[in-house]
């Protein structure tokens, strides 16, 4: 589709518009507000490489791929990147279904030749920033778009990319745009950072009160007893039960910091199974404890808050007994000194093939409160979870908001 067929399907006001604004949006290409730049690295001075993550944005490549994957020693054939300019990406992937095009906002360095560096010559930069992530402008871009054999690589041609269309307000209007949708991004900062105080907040209270620096009362203002070393084995109960996966106990992931939850596809690896219908999994159900050995450093640990669940057999799985608070387990043993402790116990021959017999581990020791200052501290904790549950809410329904105002503000 040529650029006057794309004009021609292009609505000229949007649907949201400030009332001191009434002219149409006037159409303008990218090569009339960008200058495409080429100059390189010849002197091979500048290290700092850049790459464009569709997530991240402009990032250092040492910081997204933890590691320098360039040659450091021959980068003469880079990009010169300054602050403000613009990279396009052509590569795609699932959580870039076009080729991201962001803004520098980090700082000069080189980037790849594969990227396409742009240097704006007009227009509000933080509008310009803004519309590049609109469905209006990936719209576009899809229209022009070739496509390999296997429909999942697309392709634009330089040429064709360069004289994309762009519905371009006066400057005064990017300019009112550009701050009311900076309002709307500095409410959504607050929201955030209101929930990580909130997560602090029950961090620090947590150690005090495990540490029983914080002590609960009773109903009446009585103290609750001393708490009362005991073995875990008095209260863990292993669950070694191994079938096939079913439909009432459907194959899960165990996920860190996340718990039991539904296999995405950078955790599905049945398809390396010959004969996963038959391959026989760990069952769990809703409140158990699970912990993988290998993982424990990186928060493999935690309880099923999911039901019942297939899982792999590689992982530890053990119900609470009655005589003690699933919800308050689920806190106390997660916490840095408890698997400090786990960490002593590990055993293995091939450096991260670690195990944790169950024997051992159900040797440890640790200072249990009563079962009704469990449910107390469960309940608090509860609590605390339910605020930082609902400030995320307010966060979701906030970026929503800013998206629904992104595509009324912009054509």
């Amino acid at each position: 589709m040529n650029n006057i067929q794309l004009q021609k399907n292009i609505q000229k006001i949007p649907k949201l518009r400030f009332p001191e604004f009434s002219d149409t949006f006037e159409m303008k290409y990218l090569h009339d507000i960008f200058q495409k730049k080429q100059k390189r690295n010849s002197d091979n001075k500048e290290k700092y490489v850049l790459t464009n993550s569709a997530v991240e944005g402009i990032v250092s490549q040492q910081d997204y791929f933890d590691k320098d994957i360039a040659n450091q020693d021959n980068l003469t054939n880079y990009f010169i990147v300054d602050l403000d300019d613009f990279i396009y990406n052509p590569r795609i992937s699932k959580t870039a279904p076009v080729g991201p095009f962001k803004r520098n906002n980090l700082r000069k360095g080189i980037m790849s030749p594969l990227y396409t560096v742009l240097k704006p010559k007009v227009g509000d930069l933080s509008f310009l920033e803004n519309y590049f992530q609109t469905k209006y402008w990936h719209r576009y871009m899809f229209k022009i778009a070739n496509y390999g054999a296997r429909h999942d690589r697309m392709n634009i041609l330089q040429g064709d990319f360069m004289k994309l269309p762009i519905p371009f307000p006066s400057i005064p209007e990017q300019q009112k745009i550009t701050s009311f949708l900076n309002s709307a991004e500095e409410w959504l900062k607050n929201l955030q950072t209101q929930k990580e105080n909130l997560e602090e907040y029950k961090k620090g209270i947590m150690q005090k009160i495990f540490s029983q620096e914080i002590r609960f009362k009773d109903d009446g203002g009585k103290s609750f007893p001393k708490w009362e070393k005991k073995k875990l084995g008095s209260f863990l109960i292993e669950r070694n039960e191994q079938f096939p996966k079913s439909e009432q106990y459907p194959l899960m992931a165990f996920v860190a910091y996340k718990g039991v939850t539904p296999k995405g596809e950078r955790y599905n690896r049945e398809f390396l199974v010959i004969d996963s219908d038959n391959k026989k999994y760990k069952r769990t159900e809703f409140g158990d404890f699970i912990y993988s050995s290998n993982n424990l450093e990186t928060g493999s640990i935690g309880s099923n808050r999911f039901g019942f669940a297939s899982i792999s057999p590689v992982y530890g799985i053990f119900k609470i007994a009655k005589s003690c608070d699933h919800q308050f387990m689920g806190s106390y043993l997660v916490r840095k000194s408890f698997i400090n402790k786990m960490i002593r116990y590990r055993q293995g021959v091939v450096y991260g093939q670690w195990r944790i017999h169950e024997s051992d581990f159900l040797k440890i020791e640790e200072e249990i409160p009563s079962l009704e200052e469990q449910q107390k501290i469960a309940d608090f904790l509860a609590s605390l979870d339910k605020a930082i549950d609902a400030k995320q809410q307010q966060i979701t329904l906030a970026e929503n908001w800013k998206k629904g105002l992104m595509q009324g503000l912009f054509i």
